[in-house]
């Protein structure tokens, strides 16, 4: 009698700490997809974008996409050519698949550096605060107040010859100010909480207190930051590709091809040129804030269940 009675406790602490163990991470964000449809599918779809214009230009050869043909230019969607030609004559759908690839790496790219710049330059000045965290603030907020778009149209223009690895540069140099103003104040939640002055206590030194223990309690933070602001990035490098400043165009990009919509003709008539681009870029744009913004509930669900 006493056994089961011994047993039937068991089970219930094993039942009840079950029950009070929150589920993992990973479990909270199929969790929320599931129960959003709409991030769901766009989710799918811009997996699927993903793998077309990742694994595409595999199978395209890029010289023969970018040789100027003056004798095809502008001609219309033919089974030859899918999506018609441009203006030198190339095939628009290869340069979709080309261009949809360049400008999503310069968004990852840009997004990746700037957040690894922001991390970086938050957690110290949120951590040692005083006059650190004043004297860094004091620079970001200059950085910040400076006409961003302008300086960087400014260095595009002078640099000579300039690539996708120069374009991918200036934008970093410009674009980390935000994410460190952001991990910053995350940091100083962090660094004010316990569990940290229990590891200065215990003689931890500053680098793992701030990179093995404050870092890993940043991750939900982080991967909502970078989802959007990859969107915001690849609008950037479109919309100064399109006025000109961004990507030469002999890079295929999908802000080169839709800045080759410059007048009523082409607008009106030659749809098949600009259109693929535009429709694209509203769809990825689209789908990465639904993403992001389902990752964002999971993280804040994931932090309320402790």
């Amino acid at each position: 009698m006493e056994q089961n009675n011994v047993n039937t406790v068991e089970e219930t602490v094993v039942e009840e700490s079950t029950v009070s163990t929150p589920p993992a991470g990973f479990q909270v964000i199929v969790r929320e997809f599931l129960k959003d449809k709409i991030a769901l599918t766009a989710l799918i779809l811009l997996v699927l974008i993903f793998l077309v214009i990742f694994i595409g230009p595999m199978f395209i050869n890029e010289d023969t996409a970018l040789k100027v043909n003056i004798l095809g230019r502008y001609k219309a969607p033919t089974n030859a050519h899918l999506l018609g030609t441009d203006e030198s004559g190339r095939d628009v759908l290869a340069l979709l698949i080309i261009g949809a690839r360049n400008s999503v790496l310069i968004g990852f790219s840009v997004t990746i550096l700037t957040c690894i710049v922001g991390i970086f330059v938050g957690l110290i000045s949120g951590y040692y605060g005083k006059w650190v965290d004043t004297t860094i603030m004091r620079v970001v907020d200059f950085i910040m107040i400076l006409p961003t778009l302008m300086i960087i149209i400014v260095f595009v223009t002078v640099i000579p010859n300039y690539t996708m690895f120069h374009f991918v540069f200036i934008m970093t140099a410009f674009y980390w100010v935000g994410s460190a103003r952001l991990f910053r104040t995350r940091t100083l939640q962090e660094a004010s909480l316990d569990y940290v002055n229990a590891s200065k206590t215990l003689g931890s030194s500053d680098f793992r207190i701030m990179f093995r223990e404050i870092l890993p309690n940043l991750s939900s933070l982080i991967i909502v930051n970078l989802i959007l602001r990859l969107a915001g990035n690849i609008g950037i490098e479109t919309g100064l590709t399109y006025l000109g400043f961004g990507l030469p165009f002999t890079t295929p990009s999908l802000g080169t091809l839709i800045s080759a919509a410059k007048n009523a003709d082409i607008i009106e008539n030659k749809l098949w040129v600009w259109l693929p681009a535009t429709i694209l870029i509203l769809i990825m744009m689209l789908c990465i804030n639904y993403v992001g913004q389902a990752l964002q509930r999971a993280a804040d669900s994931r932090q309320r269940l402790g």
